[in-house]
């Protein structure tokens, strides 16, 4: 496995692979890697002939007052479960290499990225697409590769490359969840032992209305109180929002009836944490 820092190296590996044949799946990462990143290297691994990962913390995904000075970064560590999960080659740029000085062009969405998320960190998915265009534009992969749950991130990209007319496939691939339920993320290591412990009460809300949907309640207003009331029961909860959409345009719905996203995001202390399900009925 190798690791490289360039755009023209990334495109002169591919272009070798490409002369032999051989087919690239993509999976793009801002890099401190766990389980749930594995699984999808793993995915890429097992449908494709080689597998470029991307290790790059996205400045222009994040606020101004988000996280970026402080997300975690271990380009050893991710290195090492890479190459021991048969990727063959790390793209690990600087910001400096992806984004010119005088950088003025961005891929953005009007409609998906408005809710959800997209309502308390305005500019993230713009930082998303484009970054995630850029990507798709120097490796060129016949498939890349994402994880539920950053659901409405999936569902952005989904809608981006079906509108964009880009030449790959999107796959999605299940949430990579600890013994206890908690929703692999590089942000749980900011938690405390009692805000990790505390961090529960998402996926105990979303099994909750999960039940309640398989039971065969339809109103979606009174699973996302069964959700709400959940993890309002723990004391250092503060809800950013619970949600339940249409999978398909990420609409508010009235009814659980059809392709459902059931989507929370959760203060725990100061670190934010986002979890989900989807369910077909």
């Amino acid at each position: 496995m190798t690791i490289v820092k360039t755009i023209e190296e990334v495109r002169a590996q591919v272009k070798a692979w490409r002369a032999q044949g051989l087919t690239v799946g993509l999976v793009p990462t801002m890099g401190y890697l766990h389980e749930g990143h594995q699984s999808l290297i793993a995915r890429s691994v097992a449908e494709n002939d080689r597998t470029v990962v991307s290790d790059f913390v996205n400045p222009i995904q994040f606020g101004p007052t988000e996280d970026l000075a402080t997300y975690p970064r271990d380009i050893d560590r991710d290195a090492a479960l890479c190459e021991s999960t048969g990727a063959d080659l790390i793209f690990h740029p600087e910001a400096e290499e992806m984004y010119a000085p005088d950088f003025c062009t961005y891929v953005d969405m009007d409609h998906l990225t408005k809710g959800l998320c997209g309502k308390t960190r305005p500019i993230h998915f713009r930082g998303v697409c484009t970054v995630v265009s850029k990507l798709f534009h120097i490796v060129q992969p016949d498939r890349a590769y994402f994880g539920q749950k950053d659901a409405q991130q999936l569902a952005v990209i989904r809608r981006m490359v079906r509108d964009l007319n880009m030449p790959l496939e999107i796959v999605g691939c299940p949430i990579i969840r600890e013994e206890d339920g908690l929703a692999k993320s590089s942000r749980n290591t900011y938690l405390s032992a009692e805000e990790r412990q505390a961090a529960l009460c998402l996926s105990r809300g979303l099994n909750k209305g999960r039940a309640a949907i398989e039971a065969g309640e339809t109103d979606a207003a009174k699973v996302r109180q069964i959700i709400t009331e959940e993890i309002e029961a723990e004391p250092m909860s503060r809800i950013d929002y619970v949600e339940i959409v249409d999978w398909n345009n990420l609409e508010p719905v009235d009814s659980t009836e059809g392709s459902i996203l059931a989507a929370v995001a959760v203060y725990i202390g100061k670190t934010r944490l986002i979890d989900n399900f989807i369910i077909e009925r």
